[in-house]
């Protein structure tokens, strides 16, 4: 098991145990979905990929439950906001 999910950093960082299941899911998908990564990724498997994008607060669930970034992607246009990262970019 990863180590970070073992401690209670990562929960308190994302509001709870329900929130940060939710939050590895929906990025989860999005990875599936091609969606760029925005932690270097090499050697590293999908779910440690999101689980440095959660500790780099590179991520997270806006209060609609939409999974958020901080930071702008080439895929996205973005005014100095978030990118909702669950839509399609076509």
């Amino acid at each position: 098991m990863i180590e970070e999910l073992k401690e209670e950093q990562i929960v308190n960082k994302v509001g709870g145990r329900f929130k940060l299941s939710t939050l590895i899911q929906k990025r989860m998908i999005a990875l599936n979905q091609g969606a760029r990564p925005l932690v270097d990724g090499r050697g590293l498997d999908k779910i440690t990929m999101v689980i440095q994008e959660i500790m780099q607060d590179k991520i997270y669930l806006d209060l609609s439950g939409k999974l958020q970034t901080n930071e702008p992607t080439e895929d996205f246009e973005v005014d100095g906001g978030t990118v909702d990262l669950t839509q399609s970019s076509e």
